[in-house]
């Protein structure tokens, strides 16, 4: 089977799962606590007002009609309107917004922690049951057992107050102003703007962040890796490559790298996948404003429209990285064909 059929199979394959998530996305919403029609209302208001406000939301219409016009607005790419975030703005244009600003955090922190996670994990491979391997263990430990709210608390106070080297919260300093909106991409804009303190003031106020979310990625990126490569090391070509006397190195590095990259490729991926998603506790600790921010004040103030936006687009981007990553496959171990 070529490639292009696969990929064309996978995504009618993804349909059902998009239909199924978009359905229990409705149901649950609507089973939330709370009404969504007090959000769009002062704190005085008259019965009059809150009925019109429930029939301006369309809350009057019976829920299978409500269920289709959700469906037929999710697909022509009418997401609503917020009633919490800028009210009365679209839905699109707060996840627009919100969106570039966890993108930047996400894949700087997914490239730091890649990096780093899988020399770790090979590191500690190489030397099993020695030092460096209980070094690097410990610390994957404490990395996937530390929450994620206390480590940013902890570099807030070090960092942000104690030392008063790094900014503690927000993504830029108060009044400093903006560059021009070209890419809705922060840092790429002030690059293209020539505005460089913008730059460096934006990358100052996401290292904390940065940091706190690459230190958890790194920890599980470093057991998966770990536990590959001493799958890979247990095969019997290793043995022969050793029996042969290639060099530990070439072993290494020649034949055993690049097949124990697989599952920890699926880690690295479905880690991106979150982050993208929004990293709500890391925004909220770090107070960035972006899209996990924003879908906790979705779920907070039950504001439909915005909260089905982000879970349509949290479902995409799973979808597109699943995708890659079985396109990747491919790549990286001849076996597979499609």
């Amino acid at each position: 089977m070529s490639m292009i059929k696969y990929i064309f199979r996978r995504i009618l394959a993804a349909l059902p799962v998009l239909f199924g998530v978009l359905t229990l996305t409705f149901i649950l919403s609507r089973l939330m606590p709370g009404d969504p029609v007090l959000a769009t209302l002062p704190e005085r208001f008259t019965t009059e007002q809150y009925l019109a406000a429930r029939e301006a939301l369309g809350l009057n219409e019976p829920l299978l009609n409500q269920y289709f016009d959700y469906l037929s607005r999710v697909f022509t790419g009418d997401w609503g309107q917020t009633y919490t975030i800028a009210k009365g703005r679209p839905v699109w244009d707060i996840i627009w917004l919100r969106f570039p600003r966890t993108f930047d955090i996400a894949i700087f922190s997914i490239i730091i922690a890649s990096i780093i996670g899988l020399k770790t994990g090979v590191i500690a491979a190489k030397h099993r049951n020695k030092f460096r391997d209980t070094f690097f263990r410990g610390l994957a430990l404490i990395g996937v057992s530390i929450p994620v709210f206390w480590l940013g608390l902890i570099l807030q106070f070090l960092f942000g107050y104690y030392f008063d080297i790094l900014p503690a919260v927000g993504y830029k300093t108060s009044g400093i102003g903006d560059p021009p909106v070209i890419t809705y991409l922060r840092l790429i804009d002030c690059f293209i703007s020539g505005q460089w303190y913008l730059a460096l003031d934006y990358l100052e106020h996401l290292i904390l962040p940065i940091f706190c979310l690459s230190f958890i990625t790194i920890a599980s990126i470093t057991r998966q890796a770990r536990s590959s490569m001493l799958e890979v090391l247990e095969q019997d070509y290793i043995r022969t490559a050793r029996a042969k006397g290639a060099k530990e190195k070439d072993v290494i590095n020649t034949h055993a790298r690049k097949n124990a990259l697989i599952p920890s490729v699926t880690i690295i991926g479905l880690n991106f996948g979150g982050l993208l998603a929004g990293a709500i506790l890391t925004e909220t600790t770090f107070n960035l404003h972006g899209l996990g921010d924003a879908l906790l004040v979705a779920i907070r103030y039950t504001d439909y429209w915005l909260l089905n936006g982000i879970v349509f687009l949290i479902t995409i981007i799973f979808i597109l990285i699943n995708l890659m990553l079985d396109v990747l496959y491919a790549f990286l171990d001849p076996r597979i064909r499609y």
